[in-house]
C-alpha cells in the first residue's frame, strides 16, 4: 500500500496502486505523488532511465488510477520529506501502467480550500477519498470493531433483526414501504429494534445486541435524524450494577480504539482524533462521576 513504505524497505521490489495525487514536471524527472486510503509515495520517473516511462506518465493527471512496479529507494538527505511518514523513500518505477483515466473532477482530494456542501454531496465519491473523511470512515470501523469484540467476550450475541415489519406503536412516524404482493398495504421500517430483542430474550438468547439502522420519520433536531445508527443491547436476569458494568465497558473500549487511531498523516490525528477522543473522555467521565 501507498502509506507503508519505510527506510527498512529501502531495496525491495515493490507494486503501488492508487490516484495520482499531483504531477510534477522537472524536464527529465517527473516525480508523481501516489495516493491510496492508507497515504503517499512519491515515485520518480526518470527519462535517461526509461523514456517510453516518462513519455506515458507526461499524460498523467490528477485522479488518474495508475499502477507502478518499482524499486524502493532513499531519498537524499537534503530531499526527505517529514511531513510524510513515507518521505524518507521514494519508489523508482520501472513500469507503468494507466488503468483509468479521469476528467479534471470539480474538486481535487488535496484541497485545503474545501467546496460547498451541494457539490461536495454530488460528487461524493470524490469527497470521500479525501483524508479527513477516510479517517472518519476508519475511526467508525475500529469503534464499531471494539464494541463488537468488547460485547462478544462478554457472552452476547450478535443478531439481525428485521428491516421490514407490520407498524408498531412507539412515540414518533413510522416510514412506509410498499408491498408488491400485497397492492394496499405497506410494511414499515423500525423505529428500533425493541419487540424483536424482547422476542429473543423470551427465547432463551439472555444477551443479545446489534448495530442497527433505525428509522423515525420525524423534522430533524440535534438528536434526531430520519435515519441513524445505535447500539442496541438487551440481557435477561440482569442487577442495575451488570447493565452500567457492560454500558461502561462498551463505551471504555470504543474510547481507546478512537484514540488510537492515527492515520498517516499527522495532521489529520492533531485536527480529528486527538480533540474528539479528549473530548468524548471528558463527556464519559462527567457522566459517570
Amino acid at each position: 500500500m501507498c502509506g507503508v513504505l519505510r527506510a527498512s524497505d529501502a531495496g525491495k521490489q515493490a507494486v503501488l496502486m492508487g490516484w495520482v495525487n499531483k504531477r510534477r514536471d522537472h524536464g527529465n524527472l517527473l516525480f508523481i505523488d501516489l495516493r491510496d486510503r492508507t497515504g503517499v509515495t512519491q515515485v520518480v520517473i526518470n527519462v535517461e532511465r526509461d523514456a517510453a516511462i516518462h513519455e506515458k506518465a507526461g499524460d498523467l493527471r490528477n485522479e488518474y488510477v495508475i499502477a507502478v512496479i518499482g524499486k524502493v529507494k532513499l531519498r537524499e538527505a537534503n530531499t526527505v520529506n517529514k511531513n510524510m511518514p513515507t518521505g524518507e523513500v521514494e519508489l523508482v518505477a520501472e513500469e507503468l501502467r494507466i488503468l483509468n483515466e479521469s476528467k479534471l473532477p470539480p474538486f481535487l482530494p488535496s484541497d485545503t480550500a474545501l467546496t460547498n456542501e451541494e457539490t461536495r454531496l454530488k460528487y461524493r465519491y470524490i469527497d470521500l477519498r479525501r483524508d479527513v473523511m477516510q479517517f472518519n470512515i476508519e475511526m467508525r470501523h475500529k469503534v464499531a470493531k471494539a464494541i463488537r469484540d468488547y460485547l462478544s467476550e462478554q457472552g452476547f450475541f450478535e443478531i439481525e433483526t428485521p428491516f421490514m415489519t407490520r407498524s408498531t406503536p412507539e412515540g414518533a412516524r413510522d416510514y412506509l414501504v410498499p408491498s408488491r404482493v400485497q397492492p394496499g398495504t405497506f410494511y414499515a421500517l423500525p423505529q428500533s429494534p425493541q419487540l424483536f430483542k424482547q422476542i429473543l430474550m423470551i427465547s432463551g438468547f439472555d444477551k443479545y445486541f446489534q448495530i442497527v439502522r433505525c428509522f423515525r420519520d420525524e423534522d430533524l433536531r440535534a438528536d434526531r435524524q430520519p435515519e441513524f445508527t445505535q447500539i442496541d443491547l438487551e440481557m435477561s436476569y440482569p442487577q442495575a450494577e451488570r447493565v452500567w458494568e457492560v454500558v461502561e465497558g462498551f463505551l471504555t473500549a470504543a474510547f481507546r480504539a478512537a484514540g488510537n487511531v492515527r492515520r498517516g498523516h499527522p495532521a489529520i490525528w492533531d485536527r480529528q482524533a486527538g480533540p474528539a477522543a479528549a473530548c468524548i473522555c471528558r463527556r464519559a467521565r462527567l457522566l459517570y462521576a
